[in-house]
């Protein structure tokens, strides 16, 4: 599964997103009260929810021991129970250890069970369902959560990651704009950089980044938005200029292991492979995130090592993950296509496609169909995924090995210009470091 460090889609992710959206930032975490507008009803003004904000794993730990200690004395108290839910979510996307969603599940419906239709319980079981891959199901409950409270940013901000999942562009622009009304700073801001990124706005991605840093105070908010500019520089062929956000970030936040992986991509991509090998060791025993043992397996594989390793922990992610309820079809799609059985990638992104049919699960069709000789099939899902604007080069990679295979000379050669020119330094023999993290 692939955690999404950038709200969203690859999920963000995202996606880390999701994984979506999953990693530090941008996640639900335990907030403060949440005053409305001055002309909204007064009955609303104790209104808590869970805010979004770049957080740390130790953060966390204490926001959880805090939790549990309080709820030891106040069993009643349902927003302390709506916390520590949506703070277990976020500790799983920290860890990858999908055996907290469990626990969040139970936290989320006692919280609900004490106070039927609380807004903070219904945004932690949004994001719980966008956590395991069911977005429409986190679309649902999400706007359960805006009936209950106009003014919570949270469940603006999970139907803005779930829309993206499912392809809703426009309504997922109509959630961050809702979000940045209600509370501007780096979680609205960055979700809005991922917006301008899909329509291939890179000069507006980068500029609300930009916004989004000079919010930012907490280190791990500074050190996630220089890591997302890291990745925009890296993703447009600045392997210089990536490596220099990459250092910022994690000179805010030296345990940010997001960074970390962004700079063995960095040296990856720019010939260093002892150097990205010794960095993606570390960057896996912290953190064994599917996107990051693929993208070692590939470095392994292109120094003409054994990746054997690295396919059976991966294999164990996705028995744990599928034993937590996540359905993470989208990972299985890619490795399937890359390194195993087009056909059951066509049957992985089938299923991913068929629950959220966003931009990167029609490529992960395309491009398994593709590899399964069904290039004409594959074709339309290839138009649709660069239909957006996005300047994606294994998105744009892939269209043109397609169309090259139907024999669509001048169509693949434009294809094929059009990645290069969205990154020089993209390497078809590393497919998973040119995916969006």
């Amino acid at each position: 599964m692939r955690f999404s460090t950038r709200p969203s889609a690859r999920a963000g992710i995202a996606a880390l997103a999701l994984a979506g959206a999953l990693t530090a930032g941008a996640a639900l975490v335990p907030g403060e009260p949440v005053p409305p507008p001055a002309t909204a009803p007064a009955r609303g003004a104790a209104v808590r929810e869970p805010v979004e904000t770049p957080v740390s794993a130790v953060s966390l730990r204490d926001a959880i021991a805090a939790l549990t200690a309080r709820l030891r004395r106040l069993p009643g108290d349902d927003q302390a129970w709506a916390s520590l839910g949506a703070a277990y979510v976020q500790q799983a996307r920290l860890t990858a250890d999908p055996s907290l969603y469990p626990k969040a599940e139970q936290a989320l419906a006692r919280s609900a069970a004490l106070n039927p239709g609380n807004s903070a319980a219904l945004t932690g079981q949004a994001a719980l369902a966008a956590a395991r891959h069911d977005f429409t199901g986190a679309v649902r409950l999400a706007r359960l959560s805006a009936g209950a409270n106009p003014y919570g940013a949270g469940a603006q901000a999970v139907l803005a990651d779930a829309y993206i999942q499912l392809g809703r562009y426009g309504e997922a622009e109509r959630a961050i704009k809702r979000m940045t009304e209600l509370r501007p700073g780096v979680a609205a801001f960055t979700r809005a950089s991922y917006a301008a990124e899909l329509r291939g706005d890179r000069d507006g991605a980068r500029r609300l980044l930009v916004h989004a840093l000079d919010d930012a105070f907490a280190p791990a908010d500074v050190a996630y938005c220089h890591y997302h500019l890291g990745e925009l520089a890296l993703h447009s062929g600045d392997l210089a200029g990536a490596a220099e956000q990459y250092r910022l970030a994690l000179r805010a936040a030296p345990e940010f292991t997001p960074a970390l992986a962004g700079t063995a991509r960095a040296a990856a991509l720019g010939g260093r492979t002892a150097e990205a090998l010794d960095l993606y060791a570390t960057v896996v025993e912290r953190l064994p995130l599917p996107q990051y043992t693929v993208e070692y397996a590939e470095v392994i594989m292109a120094s003409g090592g054994d990746p054997s390793g690295q396919w059976a922990l991966l294999r164990a992610q996705r028995d744990l993950m599928a034993g937590a309820g996540v359905r993470d079809d989208l990972t299985w799609a890619e490795y399937e296509a890359d390194h195993g059985s087009p056909a059951r990638a066509v049957e992985h992104a089938r299923a991913e496609y068929a629950r959220a049919p966003g931009a990167v699960a029609a490529d992960a069709l395309a491009w398994a169909l593709h590899r399964d000789g069904r290039s004409r099939e594959a074709l339309p899902y290839a138009r649709e995924a660069t239909a957006t604007g996005w300047r994606h080069a294994l998105l744009l990679h892939h269209r043109a090995e397609i169309e090259r295979a139907l024999g669509l000379t001048r169509r693949a050669e434009r294809s094929a210009a059009a990645a290069r020119a969205a990154d020089p330094a993209f390497s078809p023999r590393l497919p998973a470091l040119a995916r969006f993290s």
